[in-house]
């Protein structure tokens, strides 16, 4: 018998053996834990919304890539050997030659005329589409002015750290020194105190004060005739592919819809927690706050990390990352992209905004030129080649003089062709 025990598995043998007494005692198995990190690991994952965030990060990359680059007092190109030093900077995780070697039509590599030394540089197409964003960016100043004035209006005392802006100054489409091209310059509507510190001068306009959730409120009860006492509260839900309802959930969510709490742009007032539905309330209004700050952003999507330096100036008293999963019809966190980026749910269909804007549009042409590859390679390296001006170049051929060897180009255009048909 003694054999048999030692020869049993481990996993099978009691954590404590039974005795006279404590025969009659029994095993108590603990409840599982539902933290933020188990519901993070057994969420329903949105394909869709995953492909889009590691997308961003490869584009993220690049534009650190170019601050670093455009830092730099030599010129606008940088040695590979330099580059290769800037990996764990920017979170590239693959050698620097095979991260140039997959975006060609966004990194140009060259020979250094003097110093024989492998460069990089961006291509002009890249160029021109940094260029195309900084001018929409400035075009939709007023745009900024409005959305910076909306969080100073959702915030309790009416300030905001500047810092805090600073961090999601893409996400709000805000130029690069908007402290100085916004803060300073509409005194009218802001003030800086003590140079850190952003405060809203007034009490706001009454027009801005229309949260967005409630314009699609009103389109449901114009629309579709439903009634004041279903959509005076209600948040528009969209479960990902394959979510799965439990029972009673249906009810709970239909509870939670008709729910009242304090909207973004309201008066505050104390809400007492241990009232009746006061934690719901409480929360409800955090998940209000958060769903009218992702509706000002440009991509309707910001960084997870962020939303801690706006917890103070909102009064987000809550665990924001777990807040966020208990609500996975109207916001989606993905983990892709070694970062942890929340979607509103409602703006994106099939990975892309339902109502795109110009800034949004500028950078799907700078995530479309990074994931082409090698495709139609030709065709858009004929416009980099023919704004390139090489250091070696002794003359320049016009394009309308005919030389004595183009007669050979047509010919071995004509062989091209008569192969092709002949596979």
């Amino acid at each position: 018998m003694g054999v048999l025990q030692s020869l049993r598995p481990r996993h099978f043998q009691p954590s404590f053996s039974f005795g006279p007494f404590n025969s009659s005692s029994q095993r108590r198995w603990k409840r599982p834990v539902v933290s933020a990190q188990t519901r993070l690991e057994d969420r329903t994952r949105d394909t869709q919304l995953d492909k889009l965030a590691t997308q961003l990060k490869k584009l993220n990359t690049i534009l650190k890539l170019h601050d670093l680059m455009t830092s730099r007092k030599r010129g606008p190109f940088v040695s590979v050997q330099i580059m290769s030093r800037w990996r764990h900077l920017v979170g590239i995780n693959v050698g620097i030659g095979e991260f140039l070697h997959k975006a060609p039509h966004v990194f140009d590599v060259f020979t250094h005329p003097v110093r024989r030394n492998l460069c990089c540089r961006f291509t002009d197409k890249m160029l021109g589409l940094l260029n195309e964003e900084n001018s929409t960016v400035k075009q939709w100043e007023m745009e900024a002015v409005r959305r910076v004035k909306r969080l100073l209006m959702m915030s309790v005392n009416g300030t905001l750290r500047v810092h805090a802006l600073r961090l999601v100054r893409r996400e709000l489409g805000l130029p690069e020194d908007f402290r100085e091209s916004i803060l300073s310059k509409y005194s009218k509507e802001f003030k800086l105190v003590d140079l850190e510190v952003v405060e809203l001068v007034g009490d706001g306009d009454e027009e801005l004060g229309l949260a967005e959730i409630e314009k699609w409120r009103q389109k449901e009860y114009r629309e579709k005739w439903l009634s004041e006492f279903e959509t005076k509260y209600s948040f528009p839900i969209s479960f990902p592919t394959g979510f799965k309802i439990q029972g009673g959930f249906r009810d709970k969510l239909k509870n939670w819809q008709r729910l009242p709490y304090v909207k973004p742009y309201e008066r505050r007032e104390e809400v007492r927690v241990r009232s009746c539905g006061g934690i719901e309330r409480f929360e409800k209004r955090v998940v209000g706050i958060l769903h009218e700050f992702l509706s000002l952003t440009v991509e309707k999507m910001v960084e997870v990390e962020r939303l801690a330096h706006f917890q103070r100036d909102f009064t987000m008293v809550v665990n924001v990352r777990e807040l966020l999963l208990k609500h996975p019809g109207i916001f989606y966190i993905s983990t892709k992209g070694s970062t942890q980026r929340v979607f509103l749910r409602e703006a994106y269909c099939k990975g892309n905004l339902v109502e795109p804007n110009p800034i949004y549009e500028v950078r799907g042409k700078m995530l479309d030129l990074i994931l082409v590859g090698y495709r139609y390679t030709r065709e858009l390296g004929e416009l980099d080649r023919s704004k390139v001006h090489n250091d070696n170049v002794v003359c320049e051929v016009k394009s309308d003089v005919k030389g004595d060897g183009d007669w050979v180009i047509p010919m071995l255009e004509s062989l091209n062709h008569e192969s092709n048909s002949d596979t």
